[in-house]
């Protein structure tokens, strides 16, 4: 089997060259307190059998401000490539993602809606001043992550009709309401998601944990997800080192919560999807 990451971040010890800017002014808790730099994380991939992976900007320590992700990557692109983050709704965004895009070699963008240090659901995201970094990376057919609640879905519905190209990637399946558990009736808002071909759904650590808490757990509902998207849309993200532990737990963990999947439904799970996503991390043995 092959595993190929596409939720890591890094975090410098350098705050002179890569100074905090976090998101909102306040910085995540786990990028203080259990912070990892490019060399840690690919100790981590190695002992994890983690054969490549996205280094997503790291937002709640860095902002907008993508050179350490963009570091580490350029000095390891056998290995990793990068997510970088924009602000949308910037005058000058598109000269912005053709800055990371096309000169710093990033792979995605991430928007970051909501998080840990931002709980409430942004309400910018179809925001007519994003239009025009909407309509580039639709013609880019650049990999957009979206950091989301699900209450946000019906502004993603907005934008999905003004740019219906769009490639875009559900961090933790955009928090699907789970109440219930099992087949999880109350999360049709995200499951009628499907009816996109370009959505994909990046489940982490996180998504497992949540899972858990309600009837049927993770196989569950990693299974239902299957059954309506397709194990071709979906991808594992370990979220590492933000989930804590360490990434060969994180990476048991996911293997557990799809063991009702098929052989051929966990390699795309573990590894297809990825390339699929992000052309660079396509191809390789494992």
């Amino acid at each position: 089997m092959r595993f190929v990451d596409i939720h890591t971040h890094v975090i410098s010890g350098d705050v002179a060259t890569y100074p905090l800017a976090p998101l909102g002014g306040k910085q995540s808790l786990w990028s203080r307190d259990r912070p990892v730099g490019v060399e840690g994380l690919l100790r981590a991939m190695d002992d994890a059998g983690v054969a490549r992976a996205a280094v997503v900007q790291a937002s709640t320590a860095y902002g907008f401000d993508n050179r350490y992700a963009g570091d580490s990557v350029g000095g390891h692109p056998d290995r990793l490539v990068g997510v970088c983050c924009v602000d949308f709704l910037l005058d000058g965004a598109v000269a912005e993602l053709q800055h990371w895009i096309k000169e710093r070699r990033f792979v995605g963008c991430r928007l970051f809606s909501t998080g840990s240090t931002l709980p409430e659901q942004g309400d910018w995201l179809d925001d007519p001043r994003a239009d025009d970094a909407w309509a580039w990376a639709e013609e880019q057919r650049l990999p957009v992550c979206v950091q989301m609640q699900s209450s946000g879905i019906p502004q993603l519905r907005k934008v999905l009709e003004r740019h219906p190209g769009l490639v875009l990637v559900l961090d933790h399946a955009a928090r699907p309401n789970l109440t219930g558990g099992y087949p999880y009736p109350e999360a049709g808002d995200v499951l009628a998601l499907a009816a996109f071909p370009e959505i994909y759904l990046k489940l982490t650590s996180n998504t497992f944990r949540r899972a858990d808490e309600h009837p049927g757990g993770a196989r569950k509902l990693v299974r239902r997800l299957a059954d309506v998207f397709g194990a071709e849309r979906m991808a594992w993200g370990s979220n590492y080192p933000a989930t804590q532990g360490s990434l060969p737990e994180l990476r048991g963990r996911a293997e557990d919560a799809v063991a009702e999947l098929s052989l051929e439904e966990q390699r795309s799970f573990f590894a297809t999807t990825a390339g699929r996503i992000y052309n660079a991390l396509s191809g390789g043995e494992g």
